[in-house]
């Protein structure tokens, strides 16, 4: 068996692992990657499907192990690929991928799944095993063909108390490692944090206390997929007399949904409609919103900035119930000084118990292996220093230091005779993504972005004799998104008529021509200003 990593290795998210056994393919995930400050313009972040796209016909299904964006969001763009790729999964998550494709307008196939079921899609066996995380419907799976048996554990965690009493299935992770587990792929995001997660339940404390306490609105933020946590606050609320409005479309489409399917428990008359809420006393009042990683489109960005219906005033209190996302850092801070600044208390995991981790902690993940005993191991799910501790913990619970296997997108592994080894390479490159068009924006656009953003952009009008290539009069400079000093580019003008004089053969007036003046002009730039502005220059024949 062949398994090909096209992303989850050394980020968090982008989440998709490809299985190839007897020339047919099943893929586990297909998730997103969300963009950082160095990623301008940019809306999500996709694998890299090149080394599907000429095997499409030989895919037997795409399981998706849980609902959350990293886990599903690159879906609807692999079904543009192919349509009908059988969708298997538990109810809660098809019924998130349904409605993200009919944004997408893709009708897809789908296979309905629960723990403790087996079907099989061509060559591969498929065991499912309920998994516990911060979304209700996680299924790790067990894949078995003739080269051998390989668990993946999706993400998870060992919540003995979940809300919905749904816990991990540790006796079918014995029973595997008793039947003999070739290759175990574990959830690595929480590897390098020592000991056990709290349970759910431990956090209705300090809700509690931000419900009794509050002295006008509350305002929380969340994870539009965070179920469990919702219930909390709407237990919460109906507990101490609030009503309750979801705020953002993402929050709005999945508690409906949630709701219909049973999975949130909502008391008759407490959640109402945002306007009719808008009406109420303060103190009678919530709203539940996404943006709680700072994005600077969602609800709660744009109350910090003012740009939103709810104008946040002293006195309100604003909770928000989930992690510091890796990279999204600076972003939360901002959030919190704006919410700040306009009277709001805020209430985060840095002076509350109000978020605990959906991931196995570096205990549960160590209480798995011995469970699992496996032959060999690839962590997944994670940064480099992730993946690191989580092999260095398989290691410790009597793994073969050369069979836990730290590897990176795009590696590809071959499990022959009981033994994982690395045997090549494939494209895993970023995808990037912009008005839902995927390959919009590319390295170099983004290099040009940064530039811009940083260095500024110099238009140059260059007026100059065909016959004799020479300019015709000094060409003007017209810089943008910084400020010169006087006469300080018109000093390049030496660089421009060296550039003409040097191109050798050939019309000095088309786009050669402009391309080595723009070329010349960053070098001296680089030299002279200590920037390296965009430089677009416009040759006109005199």
């Amino acid at each position: 068996m062949r398994i090909v990593a096209l992303g989850g290795l050394g980020e968090i998210g982008r989440n998709m692992t490809v299985f190839e056994y007897e020339g047919k393919l099943l893929i586990v995930d297909c998730g997103v990657l969300f963009p950082e400050e160095h990623h301008p313009g940019v809306d999500l972040i996709l694998p890299d499907f090149s080394f599907l796209r000429d095997r499409l016909d030989d895919i037997v299904g795409l399981v998706l192990t849980h609902g959350h964006e990293d886990h599903i969001g690159a879906v609807p763009y692999l079904l543009r690929e192919r349509a009908d790729i059988p969708l298997i999964s538990a109810r809660l998550t098809l019924a998130f991928v349904k409605t993200k494709l009919q944004e997408h307008r893709i009708t897809a196939k789908t296979v309905q799944v629960k723990e403790g079921e087996r079907k099989k899609f061509g060559p591969f066996e498929l065991e499912f095993l309920a998994v516990n995380h911060s979304i209700p419907d996680g299924l790790a799976v067990a894949i078995r063909t003739g080269a051998g048996l390989v668990l993946a554990t999706g993400d998870f965690k060992m919540d003995q108390f979940p809300l919905d009493r749904r816990i991990t299935d540790l006796a079918g992770f014995a029973r595997l490692g008793e039947e003999g587990v070739d290759l175990f792929l574990p959830d690595s995001t929480n590897a390098d944090v020592p000991g056990f997660q709290i349970s759910e339940q431990d956090l209705a404390p300090a809700i509690e206390e931000v419900f009794r306490t509050a002295p006008r609105r509350i305002i929380v933020s969340s994870f539009a997929s965070h179920i469990h946590r919702i219930q909390q606050f709407i237990d919460a609320a109906h507990l101490h007399g609030r009503k309750v409005a979801f705020v953002g479309r993402s929050m709005v489409r999945n508690m409906a949904t949630a709701r219909e399917l049973g999975y949130l428990k909502v008391p008759r008359g407490l959640v109402v409609d945002f306007k009719e809420l808008e009406k109420m006393p303060a103190t009678k009042t919530v709203f539940i919103c996404t943006g709680s990683q700072g994005e600077p489109m969602a609800a709660l960005a744009r109350m910090a900035s003012q740009d939103h219906v709810i104008d946040l005033t002293e006195g309100d209190t604003v909770l928000l119930a989930s992690s510091l996302i890796p990279g999204n850092e600076t972003a939360i801070y901002r959030l919190i000084n704006g919410l700040s600044k306009l009277g709001a208390n805020v209430v985060h995991k840095g002076n509350a118990k109000v978020h605990v981790s959906g991931h196995a902690s570096a205990g549960e993940l160590v209480y798995c292996y011995n469970l699992v005993r496996p032959r060999n191991v690839m962590p997944v799910h994670g940064e480099h220093r992730h993946l690191k501790a989580n092999a260095d913990l398989a290691i410790r619970t009597g793994v073969n230091p050369k069979q836990a296997l730290i590897v990176e997108d795009g590696t590809t592994i071959d499990l022959k005779d009981g033994v994982a080894r690395v045997s090549g390479k494939v494209p895993a490159d970023y995808v990037y993504v912009e008005n839902m068009v995927a390959g919009a924006a590319t390295e170099e656009s983004l290099q040009d972005r940064i530039r811009l953003a940083e260095d500024g952009a110099v238009t140059v009008l260059a007026i100059v004799n065909p016959d004799t290539g020479r300019l015709e009069e000094d060409p003007e400079f017209f810089p943008v998104g910084f400020a010169p000093a006087a006469g300080e580019l018109e000093k390049a003008t030496g660089i421009v008529e060296k550039t003409l004089a040097g191109l050798k053969g050939g019309k000095k007036t088309g786009p050669d021509a402009e391309r080595a003046i723009a070329e010349a002009l960053v070098r001296w730039s680089d030299r002279s200003l200590r920037r390296k502005p965009v430089v677009t220059v416009i040759i006109v024949d005199a």
